[in-house]
């Protein structure tokens, strides 16, 4: 019986964590979304156009009289600016300014101060816009005496840079997920992309180096592709090249699940903007929103230094590695790593995916081969266009969908998901250890799960319109 009930609850956990998998077969496990599809984005997001107005602005009156833009509660965009001058542009163009004392060019001058000294890891350090600063944190493994040393370090920087002890530990998120396996780990595939070259899965670089042989099941009966390019540290991104025959370019191919049988389709790629609401799913924790709350990150991850990260509250766990994040039918980023977890909240870092799509030289799945940075090739970034379809919340099949739009996955994908199911509860899967699981961390799971649940729902009420 107890047997039984265990099976029971890890199987409605990995259920939960498998709606990352892509219609053409990719186990997009950090599938989350967040494609709303009201009346008012006929051509563009509420987020988008307030992303747009405010880099506009900070474009335009330059470093040394703004310092960043976000978006605000009510969805307008605020522009950081240092004279009065500026704040008039500001208010002018149909943005909130905020008078700030440290312009762009002094934060920046900040962090690279913090990035010329002796590396510590356990740090990570971004500048929040909102607050006017540098925030350096400090995991629980940083020793006094470095601590008081960073600290001497922030002292002769000045009052832009604020200390910051954090619980936990900064660490790259590879292990304990049940999504793609390979010798060095256990990660979660991020976006299907393509090139003249062939197909692959985008994921973290730090999940494995060049060569690494991944399967989609962690007794490697079914192997899914190789590693052929990676970058970590410095950035956190890697590809996947998948065996012959494993995918295939397809209508349904940029969809990513969102578990239920469904997915969203993914239109473009684009970088976020702080203050906008983004969503990711892990095959190890589920699907999870929060915000983001920072640009350009550097974490000093033990394995090493990785710079131009962002920054969000959404929570992940020891597996979510490289899976994705995205917002409004735009891929944003893959997860590198964080601190904390999704019983007791944390921050979590993502690898932009424009930068690694420009770096790879490959695009989303569905894109068109050469498109910048696999972005709608009609919109330039953050902005991507979605159709009059999605506004009126159309569920449609694979290839005819609007962008954002919910819809189910197609016949091969549900097919794919579910031998994918079948593979991952099955007993002679499970390492033996596994096999041993205390009440309480029984309790955990079956918790974790409850609260994924509850996420997909409060995704399914707020966008009802689009779900299919």
């Amino acid at each position: 019986m107890r047997h039984a009930r265990r099976r029971i609850v890890r199987r409605g956990a990995r259920l939960a964590a498998v709606g990352g998998l892509l219609c053409g077969g990719l186990m997009v496990t950090h599938a989350m979304a967040s494609e709303p599809s009201d009346t008012s984005r006929a051509t563009e997001s509420s987020a988008q156009v307030a992303a747009d107005t405010g880099a506009g602005l900070v474009s335009r009156l330059g470093a040394s009289r703004t310092a960043g833009s976000w978006i605000a509660e009510d969805g307008r965009p605020v522009v950081a600016v240092t004279d009065t001058g500026a704040a008039a542009e500001v208010k002018r163009a149909g943005a909130r300014p905020k008078v700030v004392s440290h312009s762009m060019q002094d934060l920046k001058s900040a962090t690279e101060t913090l990035g010329s000294a002796p590396r510590v890891p356990g740090t990570a350090w971004a500048v929040d816009y909102t607050k006017n600063e540098v925030v350096v944190q400090a995991d629980s493994t940083v020793s006094a005496t470095d601590w008081s040393r960073m600290t001497k370090l922030a002292d002769g920087i000045g009052d832009s840079v604020r200390m910051q002890r954090t619980q936990g530990t900064f660490t790259t998120r590879v292990n304990g997920a049940q999504a793609i396996f390979s010798t060095s780990g256990r990660c979660s595939a991020g976006f299907n992309v393509s090139s003249p070259q062939g197909e692959f899965i985008l994921t973290a670089g730090h999940c494995g180096p060049e060569g690494s042989i991944w399967f989609s099941d962690n007794s490697g009966r079914q192997q899914v592709g190789r590693t052929v390019s990676t970058a970590f540290p410095g950035s956190d991104f890697s590809l996947i090249q998948y065996d012959a025959g494993k995918q295939q370019a397809a209508a349904g191919s940029n969809i990513v699940g969102i578990g239920g049988g469904n997915g969203v389709r993914i239109t473009g790629a684009a970088d976020p903007a702080v203050g906008q609401r983004v969503f990711r799913s892990g095959s190890t924790s589920g699907l999870h929103d929060g915000k983001v709350t920072a640009l350009n990150a550097t974490v000093n991850y033990p394995e090493g230094t990785v710079t131009g990260l962002v920054e969000t509250t959404v929570c992940a766990e020891p597996g979510d590695s490289g899976g994705p994040l995205f917002s409004e039918g735009i891929a944003l980023g893959v997860t590198s790593g964080g601190n904390g977890d999704c019983a007791t909240g944390g921050t979590t870092f993502f690898q932009p995916v424009t930068k690694a799509l420009t770096a790879l030289g490959v695009t989303l799945a569905g894109q068109p081969q050469g498109a910048a940075g696999g972005a709608t090739p009609a919109s330039p970034a953050p902005s991507a266009p979605a159709s009059a379809a999605a506004s009126q919340g159309a569920a449609a099949g694979p290839g005819s969908a609007a962008p954002g739009a919910v819809e189910p996955v197609d016949s091969t994908g549900a097919g794919t998901a579910e031998t994918f199911v079948t593979e991952l509860t099955d007993p002679q899967n499970v390492g033996p250890g596994l096999l041993v699981i205390a009440g309480s961390i029984i309790a955990l799971v079956a918790t974790r799960f409850i609260r994924t649940e509850q996420d997909r729902n409060a995704y399914r009420r707020q966008y009802s319109q689009s779900w299919g």
